[in-house]
């Protein structure tokens, strides 16, 4: 077994070190989740924290950990006799991997030996193996639907049930929850982003000194692991002692009624749901008074546990920045300040190493009145006048509210990425039939089962009730869901755009279907073209809050090269089937229709467009012709594309609805 990489030798991180320790404090508090660019010690921070934690008393041979003070009553591995004597062992952090299977996770069920001879022969996963420790998920934001449903339940209900054909078994199952992930590649799920009791944003110093440190202890550590560890031993010692004796004291410290006013005040003024907020804050400010040697709750523990439980709560969609105004939640707890307990101070945070304030980011400098920051003219049109972009133009994206958009599917039934947009064989969602398990059986067709079975009892020597039945004889259900796609923006940023004012609403409706994306758990990406070419404004991510800070600063003016946008987003797409073939595409073209620039422009772009149709690629495109007279250019190339056109204005109607139809029909007449 590896040395692990000493907690106390981190540098800096003082709120993601906080997280943790107040989570070893009060597992109550509900665990963390750790948000920050990649090379920051999330994970080298999260797994030295097991070695501080507390040892824990287990029942002898118990595969679930089952406390022999109060054994759980369900245990499969039970009953257990009342004061059976334990033995310790060290808390576990168990890893769960992004791409494990549901069986891993909550455990696999021996159908066969259940349907032949009615035996629950079960085989733990790793919630059995997380229960009284850590469960950790790096890159979590990746975690696929189906185990993020099955993390929630257990969350929510301390138990995993794991149910096969009428067959079950349940097993206690609480633990820390403890996930890391890099918001560039795509945001949380939001219910199980509330279930996380706290949020650390992290990110690298820009302090040399700082960086110089990091770099010489982890050479040091690489070159000599153990001995390393051995160095920072004494420090370790004094953190795992603080930690048993904060436990000790939480039982004993009081959460007075100015300090409950002040928490319900600050989630009413920050506007977030529900009351998970108010609990959390209340145990994280118990938990900062105990990780003190304190027993009363002050004002400070109440901001400090504002600044970790609130700023994942308050966000109302992904293009929210996280975070919370520290002059609000100062004011706030000014006001419903009570007698005893002493003002907030901003800038001192509960006592201890690893206290701190909080830590708020500078705000960002003013944009200037002509938009970006590179001091650039504002862009020409296509009649070479200037257009008007600038600040009005940059911020656009920011004023304009996304709305509900309809939802738009490929045709057909596919098999990639488990999400929201269109039919896919999954394991999960309806069942549509059955097949022969290939490999471990996970979802069992019962009918069909019995059905393969029947027919073989004579001779198999049936002569009681029950059903032989063997391993031929089982039937794999087949179920059919909802996958995520890939969903391409190919957006027209040249000078006739911008020149009828359209480009606010643009933005608009791409803005509403990025989060239309987001919900439905889609990799998204980006394309844009104007003046003589087309440039890859974002490649294929799950980063919703990427496409949409591209979309901010997206510059327009210029001539009209539709022909080179269609073929810089026909490369996109063959280089993405190579890299995630499962996932199938959905082109969304925005623009007016018209192709300028170069020779034969309109007749490059019929010839791009029907490269997509000859491929049956769904495409929509979204009309943004606007004036008394239109030329109907977006229909006609909807037409070239196998697909169909849809106006700005009926991205919000409910005669969108018939599009997904309309999809269908002509992407199978292109096939």
């Amino acid at each position: 077994m590896s040395t692990p990489f000493p907690f106390t030798a981190v540098v800096g991180q003082d709120d993601l070190r906080l997280a943790l320790l107040l989570n070893a404090v009060s597992p109550a508090v509900g665990g963390v989740l750790v948000r920050g660019e990649k090379g920051t010690a999330k994970s080298t921070a999260v797994r030295a924290l097991s070695t501080l934690m507390p040892e824990v008393d287990v029942v002898p041979e118990c595969r679930f950990s089952c406390d022999p003070s109060s054994p759980d009553p369900a245990c499969p591995d039970g009953p257990h006799a009342p004061g059976t004597a334990g033995q310790s062992r060290p808390a576990r952090m168990v890893e769960l991997p992004v791409g494990a299977s549901e069986d891993r996770l909550v455990g696999a069920l021996d159908i066969e030996r259940a349907l032949s001879e009615g035996v629950k022969a079960f085989e733990p996963g790793l919630l059995a193996a997380a229960h009284r420790g850590i469960l950790y998920v790096d890159e979590v934001n990746l975690l696929h639907d189906h185990l993020v449903d099955l993390l929630l339940d257990a969350a929510a209900m301390g138990a995993s049930y794991v149910e096969r054909e009428g067959v079950s078994v349940r097993h206690a199952a609480r633990f820390l929850l403890v996930g890391t992930m890099n918001p560039e590649e795509g945001e949380l799920r939001p219910q199980l982003l509330d279930r996380f009791g706290l949020t650390v944003e992290v990110a690298a110093s820009r302090e040399p000194e700082q960086r110089v440190e990091v770099v010489r202890r982890r050479l040091a550590y690489d070159a000599d692991p153990a001995g390393f560890a051995a160095r920072w031993a004494d420090e370790e010692a004094d953190v795992r002692a603080r930690i048993v004796a904060a436990r000790k004291l939480l039982p004993s410290v009081r959460l007075g009624d100015g300090a409950l006013r002040q928490i319900a005040a600050t989630c009413a003024a920050f506007e977030v749901d529900g009351m998970r907020a108010d609990i959390v804050m209340a145990r994280t400010a118990t938990a900062l008074a105990a990780w003190a040697g304190r027993t009363d709750v002050l004002a400070e523990d109440v901001r400090q546990a504002a600044l970790l439980a609130l700023p994942h709560r308050r966000r109302r969609n992904p293009f929210d920045a996280p975070g919370l105004d520290e002059d609000k939640l100062d004011e706030t707890l000014e006001e419903f300040s009570g007698d005893d307990d002493p003002d907030p101070d901003p800038d001192q945070g509960p006592d201890g190493p690893d206290g701190g304030g909080g830590g708020g980011g500078q705000p960002e400098p003013d944009e200037g009145p002509q938009g970006d920051d590179t001091g650039a003219p504002p862009e020409a049109g296509e009649n070479g006048q200037p257009q008007p972009s600038g600040a009005g133009e940059q911020s656009a994206v920011r004023a304009a509210e996304p709305f509900r958009t309809k939802v738009l599917s490929v045709p057909g039934i596919g098999e990639g990425a488990a999400g929201r947009r269109s039919r896919a064989r999954t394991e999960h969602g309806r069942t549509t039939g059955s097949r022969r398990p290939r490999g471990a059986l996970t979802k069992l067709h019962l009918a069909a089962t019995v059905q393969a079975a029947a027919p073989h009892q004579r001779a198999r020597g049936r002569s009681g009730p029950g059903l032989v039945v063997r391993r031929d004889d089982l039937r794999q259900a087949t179920r059919e869901g909802r996958e995520g796609n890939l969903v391409l923006f190919v957006v027209d940023a040249s000078g006739s755009m911008a020149a009828r004012q359209r480009m606010s609403a643009v933005k608009g409706a791409v803005l509403s279907l990025l989060l239309d994306a987001y919900q439905r758990r889609d990799k998204v990406g980006l394309v844009t073209f104007r003046g003589s070419d087309a440039d890859v404004a974002l490649p294929p991510t799950s980063s919703v809050d990427a496409a949409a800070a591209r979309l901010e600063s997206l510059p327009t003016g210029g001539r009209t090269p539709l022909a080179a946008g269609l073929l810089r987003a026909h490369d996109v797409l063959r280089v993405e089937r190579l890299r995630d073939p499962a996932r199938r595409p959905l082109v969304v073209l925005v623009t007016d229709g018209r192709a300028t620039g170069g020779p034969e422009p309109v007749a490059l772009a019929g010839r791009a467009a029907r490269l997509f149709a000859a491929e049956g690629v769904a495409s929509v495109v979204v009309d943004c012709e606007s004036g008394p007279v239109r030329l109907g250019l977006a229909g006609q190339l909807a037409g070239e594309l196998g697909g169909t056109a849809v106006t700005l204005d009926e991205l919000r109607a409910d005669s969108i609805a018939g599009l997904v139809r309309d999809v269908q029909g002509t992407s199978r007449r292109a096939a």
